[in-house]
């Protein structure tokens, strides 16, 4: 079962850069979108043989998460289920048979790390949320997680420290959620592999290369004999970040 996850930093604007013939090229079982931006009935963006879940925020134009899936999942859940964060339009749970799948648009640090505080409160009610759901069955998180949680996951990571993305604090977070039963599927797969997902517009970075890699996929521990291969495609353009993926097998 091949999953994809892309952060497109804008539906509309990724769809007239090429997003549909990614789509249907890869052909994947799950598609996950972050960062859509709109709220319903701004797009009309359906592919045969699959189902669509958006979670829109309320603010008009930001944030926003999207699933594809080929799969009908059992049930469909929108957000933690915690209202102060519930506002942004950043979870998309899927239940499926021996499964969940989700996607998550992590709320950035920001400038002058004005939502820290913000982004500690809410990595606690996320993991917290994905280890009850693992009490059931396994899990599959995917999704723009707003960190490069080693060295080896950014170009400049000495000039970098302490800035969002890459506070002591966040890394902290993302290291306690793997500690509480979860593994970084591209990390298990390539431990030394310096590839990236996301590069700012700015200064050339993408030609350049100095990017991030701040998305992943992450499953629960016990689907560790089924991950075939990780990726992340690098070559895809239409959007500041490239998609990611995930082979699972075993999981049809």
């Amino acid at each position: 079962m091949l999953c994809v996850s892309w952060n497109v930093n804008g539906l509309r604007a990724c769809v007239n850069k090429g997003f549909s013939d990614f789509f249907k090229e890869v052909n994947a079982d799950i598609f996950a979108i972050q960062e859509t931006k709109l709220q319903k009935g701004q797009i009309d963006l359906e592919f045969d043989g699959y189902t669509s879940y958006f979670n829109d925020a309320i603010k008009k134009g930001y944030s926003g998460v999207a699933i594809y899936t080929k799969k009908q999942p059992l049930h469909v859940t929108y957000g933690l289920g915690i209202e102060e964060h519930d506002q942004e339009g950043r979870v998309i749970t899927l239940e499926f048979e021996k499964f969940y799948f989700i996607t998550v648009y992590t709320p950035n640090s920001k400038r002058e790390l004005e939502r820290l505080d913000y982004r500690q409160v809410w990595e606690d009610a996320f993991r917290t949320y994905v280890n009850d759901l693992k009490k059931n069955k396994p899990v599959v998180i995917c999704g723009d997680l707003n960190v490069a949680h080693q060295e080896i996951d950014l170009k400049n990571d000495k000039t970098n420290h302490k800035n969002a993305g890459f506070t002591d604090e966040e890394r902290a977070k993302f290291t306690e959620l793997l500690d509480s039963g979860f593994i970084d599927t591209f990390r298990y797969k390539y431990p030394d592999k310096e590839v990236y997902s996301w590069w700012s517009y700015m200064f050339k970075a993408r030609e350049k290369n100095a990017g991030w890699r701040i998305d992943y996929f992450v499953v629960s521990q016990d689907l560790k004999d089924n991950i075939e291969d990780a990726y992340i495609y690098t070559d895809i353009m239409g959007s500041d970040h490239c998609p990611v993926g995930v082979q699972l097998e075993g999981l049809e």
